[in-house]
């Protein structure tokens, strides 16, 4: 019986705009008949004297209004946060990033994606990018949209550049970087300390964490670290 209650509030505080709008709605003909004054009517509607239907006070459905729109706004400013929202993606690649761009913003997972491709010399490069701290550091609509293409950076977490043979690593705010291991390189996750091994022979990328390869039909070779991070107490 309360849920019904709750629903109807709802649905009340949703159809009418002001208070005095819904104690309105709940004078009948006869009420202004007899008390010849609508001000009067809405008055008794309040006092619980008069009405149709239920009864909601004053304060309750200011909350409930301020409450709906707080909500409103909070989605409207997160789907604006979303790089990703609206875009008509083709790749394979870049609707898997759109899929973890959100967790990836609010901190409930930490991606890392290892991409091979060419730059704008047409040199083969490779790099592990922390898509998390990109997002921060990039306008990402720019390369959901297809106007950027996504290139490996000498400030990721790793870079190699195959022609060059250029090689650089990178800390960034989410992981650590190990590079004296005898079975290649690592990263530790800086939020909960669990290492991820991106050798793709290993038989785990490690705990919490999982390896997905991508095809893509914009980039040499694609794949994704996807690690569920864990604050460690």
């Amino acid at each position: 019986m309360e849920d019904d209650v709750h629903v109807s509030s709802d649905q009340i505080v949703t159809e009418f705009n002001t208070y005095e709008e819904f104690l309105g709605s709940q004078i009948t003909s006869l009420d202004l008949f007899y008390l010849e004054d609508e001000e009067v009517a809405r008055q008794l509607v309040e006092l619980g004297y008069r009405g149709s239907g239920e009864i909601l006070k004053r304060e309750d459905f200011e909350a409930k209004k301020q409450a709906i729109e707080a909500s409103r706004l909070a989605n409207r400013m997160h789907q604006k946060t979303l790089a990703s929202a609206g875009k008509q993606l083709q790749d394979t690649f870049l609707k898997a990033l759109a899929d973890r761009e959100d967790d990836n913003r609010k901190g409930n997972l930490n991606t890392i994606i290892f991409l091979r491709t060419y730059n704008t010399r047409g040199q083969e490069v490779s790099a592990y990018i922390d898509f998390a701290h990109r997002l921060q550091t990039e306008d990402w609509e720019l390369y959901f949209s297809g106007r950027k293409k996504i290139l490996p950076k000498i400030s990721d977490l790793s870079y190699y550049n195959w022609k060059t043979q250029r090689t650089t690593f990178s800390p960034t705010p989410y992981y650590q970087v190990i590079t004296d291991n005898r079975d290649g390189i690592l990263f530790k996750n800086k939020k909960d300390r669990k290492i991820l091994n991106v050798d793709p022979k290993a038989q785990s990328p490690g705990e919490d964490s999982v390896r997905i390869s991508v095809n893509s039909s914009i980039y040499l070779q694609v794949a994704l670290y996807d690690h569920f991070s864990r604050q460690k107490t």
